[in-house]
């Protein structure tokens, strides 16, 4: 049964594996290239595991010690986590005793697959779940043992690295866009995103951005509940 959803699961992380193995990688150089100890690169990507934020968190490692600012940051970065979790209360009922490892392990792209990804007739819902989640797990780690790796072999310059992150997003987010015919909720996202850009500010238009959103979706349910995927 659990083979069985692995074999399932792989083909849904494929786009996530070429996206996690480089993002991995990036993220262990750009600690090499700090003063900080790679272990603690492989540590963070196993224990934290937060994709972007691990990012963030180089700047916090290498800046003067300010737990509050640090905690601030943190919030308003990882935000967007509050929402993922209201959404997948329902289809985390399932999962029993892997309930904490898979809230644990909702990155955003973890998470997009996870509503998007149904498990083919007759394979297990529960470790079909569990498998993506782990998988992309798997993915993040060892590209950022190759990252490591690679940065005490090969002296590279990390400059314009840490776009790597941004160019997956929108590698998923044209992925869901060409999956689903219903483009509502993507284009509300945009909509809502670019005018609490323009309205709070770089800085802060985040929170604003998921809490508009949330708004958004609960409002216009019903429109946005569609499925239907392209055929």
């Amino acid at each position: 049964m659990k083979r069985k959803a692995l074999k399932a699961a792989v083909p849904y992380t494929l786009p996530v594996m070429m996206g996690y193995i480089f993002l991995g990688m990036a993220f262990g150089i750009l600690l090499h290239n700090t003063n900080v100890p790679d272990g603690w690169a492989l540590f963070m990507s196993i224990f934290v595991y937060a994709g972007s934020m691990q990012f963030v968190a180089i700047e916090l490692l290498t800046a003067p010690f300010a737990p509050f600012s640090a905690a601030l940051v943190t919030l308003m970065v990882n935000a967007r986590h509050l929402f993922y979790g209201l959404s997948m209360l329902e289809p985390f009922k399932i999962m029993g005793k892997l309930k904490p490892y898979m809230i644990f392990s909702l990155s955003d792209e973890t998470y997009s697959l996870e509503c998007a990804a149904e498990p083919p007739e007759g394979v297990d819902g529960k470790y079909f779940l569990f498998f993506i989640a782990l998988l992309d797990q798997s993915y993040w780690v060892a590209g950022t043992l190759a990252g490591i790796l690679a940065g005490n072999i090969i002296p590279i310059d990390s400059t314009g690295i840490d776009f790597a992150m941004t160019a997956l997003f929108l590698v998923i987010f044209l992925e869901q866009w060409e999956g689903t015919r219903n483009h509502l909720p993507a284009l509300a996202g945009l909509l809502v995103t670019a005018l609490c850009l323009i309205l709070t500010g770089s800085d802060n238009f985040l929170l604003f951005s998921m809490a508009g959103i949330l708004l958004f979706l609960l409002l216009f349910r019903r429109q946005c509940a569609g499925k239907g995927k392209q055929q």
